[in-house]
């Protein structure tokens, strides 16, 4: 059943990169909603033991994206606290999903050097487009910090879980980065060419790694 859940979710998020690009405004109202619902259901196919927490991510995930779907800056306020909420219950579950025991993890001054990078990204994006923000210069930051510790987390998860594990989360946790990134300089800045092409691609790519990975975790611990 699993291969079915996958291959619905493939042929929907095609569909949908087929919408945003050619402007098919009735394609893309049908199948954005259906990303979501149904990479949980390949995820709850494809495990035995459940992580419900992690759960939870993605379904306030997928309130992001209904609610990002509408007109006006409410929705996309209510949007990007939807977002938030579920990149908190990621950094949560990140927790949860790794081994008691390391093998060959981070050392203190590893996880520094290897952080660096991913907070400088964060911090100068947000220094680049602060000017641009208006009124939404608060809760941008604070998405900001909440995606930048999302993605630490998913890092500090090495040595705590299989290899495969590590580098499909940490790949999809730096997607979602580079796709909440992009959104933002689209909205904020300047509009680009395929915008919205890229902005999915990437986001759909995430959450698919990081479902992968979460599913590589469960299976490798029983």
């Amino acid at each position: 059943m699993k291969k079915i859940w996958l291959f619905l979710f493939v042929a929907v998020s095609v569909a949908e990169l087929t919408a945003v690009t050619f402007h098919f405004q009735d394609v893309h109202s049908v199948v954005k909603p259906l990303i979501m619902p149904l990479l949980v259901a390949y995820f709850v196919s494809s495990v035995s033991a459940r992580n419900y927490i992690f759960l939870a991510a993605l379904v306030f995930c997928w309130a992001g994206d209904v609610l990002l779907m509408f007109q006006g800056e409410l929705y996309f306020i209510f949007g990007l606290a939807a977002f938030l909420t579920g990149h908190l219950l990621y950094t949560i579950s990140y927790k949860q999903l790794r081994n008691k025991a390391g093998n060959n993890e981070l050392m203190p001054t590893q996880r520094i050097r290897f952080s660096l990078p991913i907070v400088l990204a964060g911090t100068g994006l947000v220094t680049i487009l602060f000017p641009h923000l208006g009124g939404m210069k608060i809760p941008v930051m604070l998405y900001a910090l909440v995606i930048t510790v999302m993605a630490m987390f998913a890092l500090f998860r090495y040595g705590f879980t299989s290899q495969k594990s590590f580098v499909l989360i940490f790949s999809g946790a730096l997607f979602f980065m580079l796709s909440d990134s992009l959104l933002a300089i689209n909205k904020f800045m300047e509009p680009f060419t395929l915008a919205s092409l890229a902005i999915m691609t990437t986001y759909i790519l995430a959450q698919y790694l990081i479902v992968e990975g979460a599913i590589a975790h469960e299976k490798q611990r029983n």
